[in-house]
C-alpha cells in the first residue's frame, strides 16, 4: 500500500562560503534556492495530506526572515563577526553552511512548526541538490546539522 506526499516549494536567493573547500566554494559566492519540503500524512475528508498554503505559510516566513538575501556562514568562521559589525546580515550555521546541512536545518524548523515533514530538499541550482529525510523507522538521515 502507498503513502500520500505533499511538497510545497519556497525559492531564496543566500550567499555563502566553505571554509577549507579546495574548489571555488571556498570564496564568498551566491545562490539562487529553492527549498522543497514535503509532508507525509492520511488524507483528510479535502482529500490532502496538507494545504501547500500550510507548508508556505509556516516554513517561508521563517526563510524569509533567516535566510532570504542573507549570508549564510559557519558559525566558527572568522567572517561572522566582521560582517555583522559591517552592519550586514549573517545566519550562523552550527557548520558549514553546505545544502546538505541547509536542508537539515530547515528540516528541524519545519517539524518545530508542527509539519508532518518527512523531506526537504535544497536545490542550490537547478541540477545540484541535498535532501534530509525521515526514515521508515521514524529517525531522521541525510547530512547536516542545526543550531
Amino acid at each position: 500500500m502507498g503513502v500520500h506526499r505533499a511538497a510545497a516549494t519556497i525559492h531564496f536567493c543566500y550567499g555563502h562560503r566553505l571554509v577549507g573547500h579546495a574548489g571555488p566554494c571556498r570564496h564568498l559566492h551566491g545562490h539562487n534556492a529553492v527549498a522543497e519540503i514535503a509532508c507525509e500524512g492520511p488524507l483528510d475528508a479535502l482529500g490532502m495530506v496538507i494545504d501547500f498554503a500550510t507548508i508556505k505559510s509556516r516554513v517561508r516566513t521563517w526563510v524569509d526572515e533567516h535566510w532570504d538575501h542573507k549570508m549564510i556562514l559557519d558559525r566558527a568562521d572568522p567572517l561572522v563577526e566582521r560582517l555583522r559589525a559591517d552592519g550586514e546580515p549573517v545566519f550562523a550555521l552550527a557548520g558549514p553552511p553546505t545544502a546538505e546541512n541547509l536542508a537539515a536545518h530547515l528540516f528541524a524548523v519545519a517539524r518545530d512548526a508542527g509539519l508532518p515533514v518527512v523531506r526537504v530538499r535544497i536545490w542550490e541550482s537547478d541540477g545540484s541538490c541535498a535532501s534530509y529525510e525521515r526514515a521508515s523507522d521514524g529517525t531522521t538521515r541525510g547530512g547536516g546539522a542545526s543550531s
